[in-house]
């Protein structure tokens, strides 16, 4: 390690005192601690909200604290008792606000106004919301083709606000919705609907306490979704395997102390959540999950030939799937020196894992970002489901897949129709039910939303939560693509860069959060969300506003709507006056929705069911399909290698542990011992003095790409940590200027972000950011 002051190591295990510690710390720091008490107690309960967090589901079994250290500094963050209101904004022009830290912008507090850019101060003014409906729809009523807007989603939208979005973006006529999800599970949809005809997990909560070996592939459960530590101890503690995939050694993927276990508190005790553990190359995914499917034919060919058992679920095979064959050619034409060095595990590890699996009846699979943010994420996505098809793993209890979705209700917001590709029958419905032309072509995800506003094809950007501007790739072109357009509006809690990365005319616009009371006309809302296991439930805000000025995401955009259509094509103040009017529309027109205000009184909501895990395939053959892909001949661009550009180390970026997204609750990583610094960068020491440096030292970071781009961050620390050779890691947003814009998934535009070419050159600046910003 480092001797910098900011790295000190970390030797405790996931949650435990640290989290206990960090969770005070932001319950005091948000200036409203003893109404937030109040509001921790209630997330995930019944007749209380659901975590502004994560997706992670809740288990059936109740209990006092149903939160975890990052959901409570969820709550803590978003109930802050500081404001940013118009006397804010005059004493900062947007300029100097610049100048800031991501971390010092959020901290500020809750946004209090709606407020407009004035380009001729460069200071926000307070506006009304009348005012600001109508600039909105001026500008969007000036444009020569509704097809010139961009309508961004974030994953925290409620079920209700979603479905009244892309309500009102059809009608107004335009199929481009950016989404947050375009940069996360894309190959997740797209891979398992081809494979198995649905394009979400198949699993539930329960599957996972009865499953026999759970895979844990490419994710980071201690910081990402800490609530899913528990069912991983729990499972190692009854005998069950579990198996981590995953370049870093995570401490959430090592051991476990409980909060709620006083004893082993008191005792500072633990429990591992991990029977084994494998560190692949980035990008080797794919090459394991292929070494693992190789070794089974090796088995099932053995066994064939002594008359033993067979490795294969040749019932379900036959019954349920097709391609089967094809695929088996292509496990035989891929080479083990290809799989070794792809993957960079030895056979031994392969087997080892591959003996795992075969042990296990019934195996869970789940990934997430690690699998997803590569050029070939479908293809191993697909490699993973052809696996657990081979042992019949889909649809029985106690097995399953299960891409492990980020966001709070990410997965809810594209089940309502935010989709840039939207399925036909969709379409059909909102015709049948609301009598317009709905618009049928794709539109853009977030990748070609940017490109034309780059290009000067779109013109107005409308962002519905989130962080725009530094959740995406390329961060020098986005940026410049958002001051291309004549206007940008943001409808947000907490103040944020993209607000200030502006169009000629730009709004902020302020809105309830998940923890406040929403009252409407006809009394206080609950909105709906929906979890990463399928399960969708109610929620209800607990707080008083902040600000009285607020207004429901679901207000805001039927206020737009009605500015912009009149009351076409329907009534947008009477929906929102109560919201079970927009959830019988819902139910007219979502599959799995139907009666859906009465099942919502189901106590912890509904299931909308899951076709594949009934063994039940909509795809055009009617069975599940294995699909079969050549593992990739390189994984570093050919066109930069044509070059003759060579990689000092492969870069994944990464969150902190005191973060989720681009929202930074704190400036710590307290599970890999960095503290108050956020520009680090990861390495194996052995690979810093291969490359000239010593630990501790400042480097510029630049990427390779295929253009002529210089795309480089400045001043960051190496710190000497546990990662296989070749690789490094870094947090975003810090590294999102390296990952070009053009660099996507096959399929999916996703960019790249697990997988970066970097060199490094010694820093031309020595200073450091201060520890403390805020």
């Amino acid at each position: 390690m480092s001797n910098d002051e900011h790295i000190k190591g970390y030797s405790g295990a996931a949650a435990g005192w640290g989290a206990l510690k960090s969770v005070t710390r932001s319950w005091l720091g948000s200036d409203n601690a003893v109404k937030n008490i109040r509001a921790m107690l209630k997330t995930n309960q019944d007749h209380g909200f659901d975590c502004p967090g994560c997706a992670w589901g809740e288990s059936p079994e109740s209990g006092l604290v149903k939160f975890c250290e990052n959901g409570a500094k969820a709550v803590n963050w978003e109930s802050s008792g500081r404001s940013v209101d118009p006397d804010f904004f005059a004493r900062h022009p947007v300029a100097e606000l610049l100048k800031q830290t991501d971390y010092w912008l959020e901290y500020q507090g809750r946004l209090s106004h709606p407020m407009r850019y004035d380009a001729s101060t460069d200071h926000y003014v307070e506006t009304t919301w009348a005012d600001a409906f109508a600039l909105v729809a001026r500008h969007l009523q000036d444009l020569e083709s509704p097809d010139q807007a961009e309508f961004y989603t974030s994953g925290r939208a409620s079920n209700e606000a979603a479905y009244l979005y892309q309500l009102f973006v059809r009608a107004f006529g335009t199929n481009n919705f950016p989404d947050c999800s375009n940069m996360c599970h894309e190959a997740s949809g797209i891979g398992m609907a081809d494979s198995i005809g649905v394009s979400k997990g198949t699993v539930v909560f329960d599957d996972l306490e009865h499953a026999d070996a759970i895979f844990v592939i490419g994710q980071n459960p201690g910081t990402n979704h800490p609530r899913m530590l528990e069912p991983l101890r729990e499972a190692v503690q009854r005998g069950a395997q579990v198996i981590c995939i995953n370049p870093l050694k995570e401490r959430g993927l090592e051991r476990f102390q409980h909060p709620q276990h006083p004893l082993e508190m008191l005792s500072n005790g633990s429990k591992p959540t991990n029977t084994a553990y494998f560190r692949p190359a980035l990008g080797g995914d794919m090459a394991l999950m292929r070494g693992i499917a190789k070794y089974l034919l090796a088995w099932e060919r053995e066994a064939a030939a002594k008359g033993e058992p067979p490795v294969f679920d040749h019932a379900f095979i036959a019954a349920h799937t097709t391609g089967l064959d094809t695929y088996l050619v292509s496990l035989d034409a891929t080479s083990w020196e290809h799989i070794v060095e792809q993957s960079g595990l030895g056979l031994e590890d392969i087997e080892l894992a591959a003996r795992m699996y075969r042990r296990a009846e019934r195996v869970v699979m789940c990934w997430a970002m690690g699998i997803t943010q590569h050029r070939h994420s479908v293809a191993t996505v697909q490699e993973i489901i052809n696996l657990q098809l081979l042992r019949g793993n889909v649809g029985k209890p106690g097995a399953g897949l299960s891409p492990v979705r980020g966001h709070s209700n990410v997965q809810g917001d594209r089940s309502m129709g935010i989709d840039e590709r939207p399925p036909a029958e969709l379409l059909d419905a909102l015709a049948r039910r609301f009598c317009f032309e709905v618009p049928r072509g794709h539109g853009h995800n977030t990748v070609q939303a940017i490109q034309a506003m780059e290009a000067g094809r779109s013109r107005v950007f409308l962002g519905l939560g989130g962080n725009f501007a530094q959740a995406t790739p390329d961060t020098e072109r986005t940026h410049a693509a958002l001051r291309r357009c004549e206007l940008t509006v943001h409808i947000a809690t907490k103040l944020n860069r993209s607000h200030l990365v502006t169009g000629r005319d730009a709004l902020i616009l302020p809105c309830l959060g998940r923890t406040e009371i929403d009252r409407q006309a006809e009394g206080p809302q609950g909105v709906t969300v929906e979890d990463t296991f399928s399960m969708v439930h109610i929620s209800h805000g607990q707080l008083k506003p902040h600000s009285s000025h607020l207004r429901s995401e679901p207000a805001i955009i039927a206020g737009i709507a009605e500015a912009t259509l009149g009351d076409r094509p329907v009534d947008w103040s009477w929906l929102i006056a109560d919201y079970g009017r927009i959830r019988e529309l819902i139910a007219d027109t979502i599959p799995g929705f139907e009666n859906f205000n009465a099942r919502l009184e189901q106590p912890g909501g509904f299931h909308l069911g899951n076709a594949a895990a009934e063994r039940v395939w909509h795809t055009d053959s009617g069975k599940a399909r294995f699909r079969a892909h050549e593992l990739p001949d390189e994984l570093v661009n050919a066109s930069v290698l044509a070059r003759g550009e060579t990689p000092d180390l492969i870069l994944q970026t990464m969150r902190s542990h005191d973060q989720y997204n681009t929202t930074l609750y704190g400036l710590d990583d307290r599970y890999r011992g960095v503290f108050g610094l956020r520009q680090v960068l990861f390495v194996n020491e052995a690979d810093i003095r291969r490359l000239g440096f010593e630990p501790g030292d400042r480097v510029d970071i630049v990427s390779l790409w295929d253009d002529e781009r210089r795309r480089r961050v400045t001043n960051f620390v190496l710190v000497a940590y546990d990662l296989p050779p070749g690789q490094a890691a870094a947090y975003y947003p810090e590294t999102n200027p390296l990952v070009p814009l053009d660099s996507y998934g096959d399929q999916t535009f996703t960019p790249t972000s697990k997988f970066i070419a970097i060199v490094l050159e010694k820093a031309k600046k020595t200073n450091i950011l201060p520890a403390k910003q805020a």
